[in-house]
Protein backbone atom coordinates (compact mmCIF):
# COMPACT_ATOMS: atom_id res chain seq x y z
CA UNK A 1 0.00 0.00 0.00
CA UNK A 2 1.50 3.67 -0.89
CA UNK A 3 0.07 6.93 0.26
CA UNK A 4 -0.24 9.39 -2.07
CA UNK A 5 -0.60 12.90 -1.80
CA UNK A 6 -2.63 15.22 -4.94
CA UNK A 7 -2.28 18.65 -5.07
CA UNK A 8 -4.60 21.06 -6.74
CA UNK A 9 -4.82 24.58 -4.51
CA UNK A 10 -6.80 26.89 -7.18
CA UNK A 11 -10.15 28.17 -8.64
CA UNK A 12 -13.08 25.32 -8.52
CA UNK A 13 -13.12 24.65 -11.50
CA UNK A 14 -10.12 23.04 -12.00
CA UNK A 15 -10.30 21.38 -8.39
CA UNK A 16 -13.35 19.75 -10.26
CA UNK A 17 -11.36 18.74 -13.11
CA UNK A 18 -9.77 16.39 -11.05
CA UNK A 19 -12.35 14.66 -9.70
CA UNK A 20 -13.03 12.23 -12.49
CA UNK A 21 -9.24 11.11 -12.67
CA UNK A 22 -8.73 11.14 -8.56
CA UNK A 23 -12.41 8.87 -8.60
CA UNK A 24 -10.67 6.41 -11.59
CA UNK A 25 -7.43 6.04 -10.09
CA UNK A 26 -8.83 5.49 -6.47
CA UNK A 27 -10.89 2.47 -8.36
CA UNK A 28 -8.36 0.96 -10.44
CA UNK A 29 -6.16 1.01 -7.04
CA UNK A 30 -8.02 0.53 -3.96
CA UNK A 31 -4.78 -0.65 -2.06
CA UNK A 32 -3.49 2.23 -2.65
CA UNK A 33 -4.50 5.87 -0.04
CA UNK A 34 -5.10 8.96 -1.36
CA UNK A 35 -5.30 12.31 -0.02
CA UNK A 36 -5.85 15.45 -2.00
CA UNK A 37 -4.78 18.48 -0.63
CA UNK A 38 -6.81 22.13 -1.78
CA UNK A 39 -9.08 24.79 -0.18
CA UNK A 40 -11.61 23.65 2.55
CA UNK A 41 -14.74 25.05 0.04
CA UNK A 42 -13.50 21.97 -2.51
CA UNK A 43 -14.45 19.47 0.31
CA UNK A 44 -17.85 18.63 -1.39
CA UNK A 45 -16.32 17.58 -4.59
CA UNK A 46 -14.51 14.41 -2.91
CA UNK A 47 -16.82 13.61 -0.62
CA UNK A 48 -18.90 11.07 -2.60
CA UNK A 49 -15.75 9.07 -3.85
CA UNK A 50 -14.30 5.46 -2.65
CA UNK A 51 -13.19 5.17 0.84
CA UNK A 52 -9.23 5.23 -0.40
CA UNK A 53 -10.10 9.08 -0.96
CA UNK A 54 -9.63 11.07 2.20
CA UNK A 55 -9.59 15.44 1.57
CA UNK A 56 -7.12 18.13 3.40
CA UNK A 57 -8.28 21.66 3.41
CA UNK A 58 -5.62 24.22 4.09
CA UNK A 59 -5.88 27.96 4.69
CA UNK A 60 -3.47 29.57 2.37
CA UNK A 61 -4.30 33.19 3.79
CA UNK A 62 -3.95 32.75 7.20
CA UNK A 63 -1.94 29.58 8.78
CA UNK A 64 0.36 28.51 6.01
CA UNK A 65 0.71 31.89 4.62
CA UNK A 66 4.01 32.90 2.98
CA UNK A 67 7.47 30.77 3.02
CA UNK A 68 7.35 30.07 6.61
CA UNK A 69 3.88 28.93 6.43
CA UNK A 70 4.09 27.16 3.63
CA UNK A 71 7.32 25.25 5.09
CA UNK A 72 4.92 24.48 7.88
CA UNK A 73 2.79 22.92 5.76
CA UNK A 74 5.65 20.62 4.51
CA UNK A 75 6.90 19.42 7.84
CA UNK A 76 2.95 18.53 8.90
CA UNK A 77 2.92 17.03 5.37
CA UNK A 78 5.94 15.09 6.05
CA UNK A 79 4.53 13.72 9.57
CA UNK A 80 1.74 11.90 7.68
CA UNK A 81 4.34 9.63 6.02
CA UNK A 82 3.75 9.94 2.39
CA UNK A 83 5.13 7.84 -0.46
CA UNK A 84 4.91 10.06 -3.40
CA UNK A 85 3.69 13.55 -4.30
CA UNK A 86 1.27 14.52 -7.25
CA UNK A 87 1.46 17.80 -8.02
CA UNK A 88 -1.48 18.92 -10.85
CA UNK A 89 -1.20 23.03 -9.96
CA UNK A 90 2.65 23.58 -10.48
CA UNK A 91 2.96 26.94 -9.17
CA UNK A 92 5.32 28.84 -6.89
CA UNK A 93 3.33 27.31 -4.07
CA UNK A 94 3.22 23.27 -4.96
CA UNK A 95 6.66 23.73 -6.71
CA UNK A 96 7.78 24.81 -3.35
CA UNK A 97 6.38 21.58 -1.68
CA UNK A 98 7.32 19.39 -4.49
CA UNK A 99 10.92 21.02 -4.05
CA UNK A 100 11.15 19.62 -0.07
CA UNK A 101 9.95 16.53 -0.42
CA UNK A 102 11.97 16.34 -3.54
CA UNK A 103 15.48 17.26 -1.51
CA UNK A 104 13.76 14.57 0.87
CA UNK A 105 14.02 11.28 -1.54
CA UNK A 106 10.23 11.34 -2.09
CA UNK A 107 8.91 10.25 -5.49
CA UNK A 108 7.33 13.68 -7.20
CA UNK A 109 5.36 14.08 -10.45
CA UNK A 110 4.06 16.94 -11.76
CA UNK A 111 1.64 18.16 -14.49
CA UNK A 112 2.67 18.91 -18.06
CA UNK A 113 0.75 22.34 -18.18
CA UNK A 114 1.35 22.67 -21.73
CA UNK A 115 1.91 26.50 -21.77
CA UNK A 116 3.83 27.31 -25.08
CA UNK A 117 1.19 25.32 -26.70
CA UNK A 118 -1.23 27.34 -25.54
CA UNK A 119 0.30 30.39 -26.24
CA UNK A 120 0.71 29.21 -29.65
CA UNK A 121 -2.97 28.69 -29.71
CA UNK A 122 -4.24 32.48 -28.53
CA UNK A 123 -1.42 34.18 -29.66
CA UNK A 124 -2.70 37.43 -32.42
CA UNK A 125 -0.75 36.21 -35.72
CA UNK A 126 0.24 32.63 -36.72
CA UNK A 127 -2.40 31.18 -34.68
CA UNK A 128 -1.77 26.81 -34.31
CA UNK A 129 -5.11 26.21 -34.00
CA UNK A 130 -5.81 22.70 -33.11
CA UNK A 131 -7.16 20.87 -30.06
CA UNK A 132 -4.98 20.73 -27.42
CA UNK A 133 -4.71 17.78 -24.49
CA UNK A 134 -7.12 18.18 -22.06
CA UNK A 135 -6.57 18.61 -18.77
CA UNK A 136 -8.03 15.56 -17.40
CA UNK A 137 -5.54 13.87 -19.76
CA UNK A 138 -2.72 16.06 -18.39
CA UNK A 139 -4.04 15.16 -14.45
CA UNK A 140 -3.76 11.21 -15.52
CA UNK A 141 -0.68 11.54 -16.68
CA UNK A 142 0.76 13.00 -13.94
CA UNK A 143 0.08 9.40 -12.14
CA UNK A 144 1.37 7.32 -14.93
CA UNK A 145 4.97 9.64 -14.19
CA UNK A 146 4.62 7.83 -10.54
CA UNK A 147 4.59 4.62 -12.48
CA UNK A 148 0.78 4.43 -12.13
CA UNK A 149 -1.05 5.19 -15.02
CA UNK A 150 -4.87 5.27 -14.81
CA UNK A 151 -7.78 5.21 -17.98
CA UNK A 152 -10.73 7.46 -16.76
CA UNK A 153 -14.07 5.87 -16.52
CA UNK A 154 -15.94 8.05 -14.18
CA UNK A 155 -19.58 8.56 -14.73
CA UNK A 156 -20.75 10.95 -11.76
CA UNK A 157 -20.27 11.23 -8.45
CA UNK A 158 -23.41 10.23 -7.66
CA UNK A 159 -22.35 6.65 -9.80
CA UNK A 160 -25.78 6.00 -10.96
CA UNK A 161 -27.94 8.08 -9.01
CA UNK A 162 -28.68 11.76 -8.21
CA UNK A 163 -28.28 13.81 -5.57
CA UNK A 164 -30.17 13.82 -2.89
CA UNK A 165 -33.43 16.14 -3.41
CA UNK A 166 -34.74 16.69 0.52
CA UNK A 167 -31.10 19.22 0.07
CA UNK A 168 -33.09 21.80 -1.88
CA UNK A 169 -36.45 20.49 -2.05
CA UNK A 170 -37.71 23.54 0.21
CA UNK A 171 -36.39 26.30 -2.45
CA UNK A 172 -37.45 24.07 -5.77
CA UNK A 173 -40.69 22.05 -4.98
CA UNK A 174 -41.23 18.66 -6.62
CA UNK A 175 -39.91 18.18 -9.91
CA UNK A 176 -43.04 16.84 -11.40
CA UNK A 177 -43.24 17.44 -15.07
CA UNK A 178 -41.24 20.09 -15.89
CA UNK A 179 -38.20 20.50 -17.40
CA UNK A 180 -35.34 21.86 -15.27
CA UNK A 181 -33.12 24.26 -16.97
CA UNK A 182 -29.94 25.78 -14.58
CA UNK A 183 -28.39 29.24 -15.93
CA UNK A 184 -24.71 30.32 -14.59
CA UNK A 185 -24.59 33.34 -16.55
CA UNK A 186 -21.46 34.92 -15.10
CA UNK A 187 -17.21 33.82 -14.63
CA UNK A 188 -14.63 35.24 -13.36
CA UNK A 189 -13.31 37.39 -16.69
CA UNK A 190 -14.86 39.45 -18.86
CA UNK A 191 -13.84 37.50 -21.80
CA UNK A 192 -16.08 34.32 -20.65
CA UNK A 193 -19.31 36.90 -19.94
CA UNK A 194 -21.94 36.40 -22.33
CA UNK A 195 -23.73 40.15 -21.81
CA UNK A 196 -26.30 39.56 -18.69
CA UNK A 197 -29.12 41.75 -20.67
CA UNK A 198 -28.69 39.11 -23.29
CA UNK A 199 -28.93 36.69 -21.17
CA UNK A 200 -31.71 37.80 -19.59
CA UNK A 201 -33.51 37.83 -22.79
CA UNK A 202 -33.14 34.04 -23.16
CA UNK A 203 -34.44 33.59 -19.45
CA UNK A 204 -37.68 36.17 -20.53
CA UNK A 205 -38.03 33.55 -23.62
CA UNK A 206 -37.88 30.57 -21.70
CA UNK A 207 -40.06 31.69 -19.00
CA UNK A 208 -43.11 32.01 -21.25
CA UNK A 209 -43.10 28.55 -21.26
CA UNK A 210 -45.18 26.16 -19.07
CA UNK A 211 -43.32 22.89 -19.06
CA UNK A 212 -39.92 24.70 -18.21
CA UNK A 213 -39.01 25.57 -15.06
CA UNK A 214 -35.29 28.25 -14.58
CA UNK A 215 -32.86 27.74 -11.98
CA UNK A 216 -30.41 31.04 -11.41
CA UNK A 217 -26.69 29.69 -10.30
CA UNK A 218 -24.00 32.46 -9.42
CA UNK A 219 -22.58 33.72 -6.28
CA UNK A 220 -21.46 37.38 -4.84
CA UNK A 221 -23.66 40.06 -3.86
CA UNK A 222 -23.65 41.85 -7.35
CA UNK A 223 -24.64 38.52 -9.01
CA UNK A 224 -26.91 37.82 -6.68
CA UNK A 225 -28.87 41.24 -6.59
CA UNK A 226 -29.04 40.47 -10.84
CA UNK A 227 -30.23 37.05 -10.51
CA UNK A 228 -33.03 38.15 -8.00
CA UNK A 229 -34.19 41.08 -9.96
CA UNK A 230 -34.75 38.10 -13.24
CA UNK A 231 -36.72 36.04 -10.37
CA UNK A 232 -39.22 38.65 -9.67
CA UNK A 233 -39.86 39.82 -13.32
CA UNK A 234 -39.78 35.98 -14.81
CA UNK A 235 -42.48 33.51 -13.96
CA UNK A 236 -41.44 29.95 -13.27
CA UNK A 237 -37.88 31.45 -12.21
CA UNK A 238 -35.91 30.85 -9.40
CA UNK A 239 -32.67 32.16 -7.96
CA UNK A 240 -30.92 29.38 -5.98
CA UNK A 241 -27.61 31.66 -5.66
CA UNK A 242 -26.71 32.55 -2.39
CA UNK A 243 -29.38 30.07 -0.79
CA UNK A 244 -27.42 26.69 -1.56
CA UNK A 245 -24.33 25.34 0.17
CA UNK A 246 -22.35 23.15 -2.54
CA UNK A 247 -22.93 20.15 -1.69
CA UNK A 248 -27.05 21.12 -2.52
CA UNK A 249 -25.92 23.02 -5.40
CA UNK A 250 -24.18 19.35 -7.15
CA UNK A 251 -27.51 17.71 -5.83
CA UNK A 252 -29.78 20.08 -7.79
CA UNK A 253 -27.77 20.55 -10.71
CA UNK A 254 -27.78 16.27 -11.18
CA UNK A 255 -31.48 17.14 -11.20
CA UNK A 256 -31.28 19.57 -14.04
CA UNK A 257 -32.20 18.18 -17.65
CA UNK A 258 -29.87 20.74 -18.72
CA UNK A 259 -27.43 23.28 -17.45
CA UNK A 260 -26.29 26.65 -19.66
CA UNK A 261 -22.61 28.18 -18.33
CA UNK A 262 -19.68 30.32 -19.35
CA UNK A 263 -16.33 28.15 -19.40
CA UNK A 264 -17.08 28.23 -15.93
CA UNK A 265 -16.90 26.52 -12.44
CA UNK A 266 -20.30 26.31 -13.02
CA UNK A 267 -19.85 23.89 -16.12
CA UNK A 268 -17.22 21.95 -14.54
CA UNK A 269 -19.52 21.37 -11.79
CA UNK A 270 -22.37 20.39 -13.38
CA UNK A 271 -20.61 18.14 -15.90
CA UNK A 272 -19.36 15.77 -12.17
CA UNK A 273 -23.14 15.23 -12.36
CA UNK A 274 -23.53 13.94 -15.74
CA UNK A 275 -25.56 16.62 -16.72
CA UNK A 276 -25.51 17.80 -20.30
CA UNK A 277 -24.37 21.27 -20.76
CA UNK A 278 -24.59 23.92 -23.28
CA UNK A 279 -21.57 25.99 -22.83
CA UNK A 280 -21.30 29.31 -24.28
CA UNK A 281 -17.68 30.62 -25.35
CA UNK A 282 -16.19 34.06 -25.96
CA UNK A 283 -12.66 34.86 -25.73
CA UNK A 284 -11.82 31.27 -24.91
CA UNK A 285 -12.16 27.91 -26.98
CA UNK A 286 -12.60 24.48 -26.15
CA UNK A 287 -9.28 23.60 -27.84
CA UNK A 288 -7.36 24.58 -25.24
CA UNK A 289 -8.59 21.29 -23.10
CA UNK A 290 -10.68 22.76 -20.50
CA UNK A 291 -14.16 21.43 -21.99
CA UNK A 292 -16.36 19.53 -19.25
CA UNK A 293 -16.24 16.22 -18.57
CA UNK A 294 -17.83 14.16 -21.16
CA UNK A 295 -19.46 17.34 -22.82
CA UNK A 296 -20.58 16.93 -26.58
CA UNK A 297 -18.58 19.13 -28.35
CA UNK A 298 -22.04 20.08 -30.26
CA UNK A 299 -23.37 21.47 -27.19
CA UNK A 300 -20.43 24.34 -27.20
CA UNK A 301 -22.26 27.48 -28.43
CA UNK A 302 -19.55 29.72 -30.09
CA UNK A 303 -18.72 31.96 -33.21
CA UNK A 304 -16.04 31.33 -35.41
CA UNK A 305 -13.62 34.07 -35.45
CA UNK A 306 -10.10 34.60 -36.90
CA UNK A 307 -9.19 36.15 -33.71
CA UNK A 308 -10.34 33.84 -31.65
CA UNK A 309 -9.53 32.52 -29.06
CA UNK A 310 -7.51 35.34 -27.51
CA UNK A 311 -6.73 33.94 -24.38
CA UNK A 312 -6.45 31.04 -22.44
CA UNK A 313 -8.74 31.77 -19.15
CA UNK A 314 -10.80 34.88 -20.94
CA UNK A 315 -8.11 37.32 -18.43
CA UNK A 316 -6.41 39.34 -21.65
CA UNK A 317 -7.91 42.08 -23.28
CA UNK A 318 -10.06 41.94 -26.06
CA UNK A 319 -7.77 42.83 -29.23
CA UNK A 320 -10.53 44.26 -31.48
CA UNK A 321 -12.11 46.06 -28.47
CA UNK A 322 -15.54 44.83 -29.32
CA UNK A 323 -15.74 41.27 -27.72
CA UNK A 324 -17.77 40.41 -31.19
CA UNK A 325 -16.86 36.70 -29.86
CA UNK A 326 -20.07 37.09 -27.50
CA UNK A 327 -22.42 38.34 -29.84
CA UNK A 328 -24.08 35.43 -30.11
CA UNK A 329 -28.34 36.18 -30.30
CA UNK A 330 -30.53 34.81 -27.62
CA UNK A 331 -32.02 33.29 -29.79
CA UNK A 332 -29.15 30.77 -30.94
CA UNK A 333 -28.83 29.50 -27.19
CA UNK A 334 -32.86 29.16 -26.64
CA UNK A 335 -32.61 27.05 -29.73
CA UNK A 336 -29.68 25.17 -28.09
CA UNK A 337 -31.05 24.68 -25.11
CA UNK A 338 -34.52 23.42 -26.29
CA UNK A 339 -33.57 21.28 -29.15
CA UNK A 340 -31.47 19.58 -25.97
CA UNK A 341 -34.49 19.24 -23.67
CA UNK A 342 -36.34 18.06 -26.00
Amino acid sequence: MSKILVIRLSAIGDVAMTVPVVQSFAVKYPQHQITVLSRPRMSSLFAGLPSNVSFMGIDLQNEYKGVAGLLKLCRMLEKEGYDCIADLHDVLRTKFIRGYFTLKRYKCAHIDKGRSEKKALVREKNKEFRQLKSSFQRYADVFGRLGMPVEISFNSIYGEEKGDISAFMAITGEKGCDKWIGIAPFATHAGKIYPPEEMEKVVGILSGRRDVKIFLFGGGKKEVDILSAWEGKYSGTVCVAGKLKMDSELALMSRLDVMVSMDSGNMHLASLTATPVISIWGATHPFAGFMGWKQEESNAVQLELPCRPCSVYGNKPCHRGDYACLQISPETITEKILNTIS
